[in-house]
């Protein structure tokens, strides 16, 4: 079975994104964003797009969203979605990493087994502030309108949170969600 690639965008988090998996006996590996995509293409089952500083600092990532395996996106790897699908990312109102409460509306494949509400840890530097056309908002915050995209059809999810800190609550579902997303389109 073809490992999931944690592409590292240069943030504080992406160890721990690494970590998890490992951590949930699920093959991953860490990929520079220069990674050519040709490279990446048919070596992965999947594709996690980790966090960053900042979206010009991202290298590759938009491309690899156009490889036909499922993608994952923590904060900076939404942005980066919600950019290149024709979405809008905007400065948030909140700076800095703190709790938020999380509404669920749709649960989908990626949020499958959670509450209606989460206690997660995010920043809200910068926020999607218009979903891309074919993506749904499956969660939202006072502080965020958009804290969860969703593309069903490309199987492209994107996150405002990260879940692979201990301040989220259950945050292994989540990539315990991508994992089984993976494996049933590799089928």
């Amino acid at each position: 079975m073809l490992p999931i690639y944690v592409i590292n965008n240069f943030g504080q988090f992406n160890h721990l994104i690494l970590r998890m998996f490992r951590d949930l006996d699920i093959d991953a590996r860490m990929v520079p964003n220069s990674t050519s995509p040709d490279e990446v293409a048919g070596s992965c089952r999947g594709i996690v797009l980790g966090g960053g500083p900042d979206i010009r600092r991202s290298g590759n990532s938009s491309k690899y969203l156009r490889l036909g395996c499922p993608v994952l996106g923590i904060c900076l790897g939404l942005h980066i979605i919600a950019s290149e699908f024709g979405g809008n990312v905007y400065p948030g109102k909140m700076g800095g990493y703190g709790p938020v409460d999380v509404d669920v509306i749709e649960k989908g494949e990626i949020l499958s087994g959670y509450p209606d509400t989460i206690r997660v840890w995010a920043s809200h530097a910068d926020e999607v502030g218009v979903v891309p056309p074919g993506f749904k908002v499956f969660a939202r915050s006072t502080v965020c309108a958009n804290e969860a995209i969703v593309s069903p059809d490309l199987k492209i999810f994107g996150l405002q949170w990260h879940p692979e800190v201990s301040h989220t609550l259950d945050g292994r579902r989540v990539y315990e969600n991508f994992d089984r997303i993976c494996r049933e389109h590799e089928q």
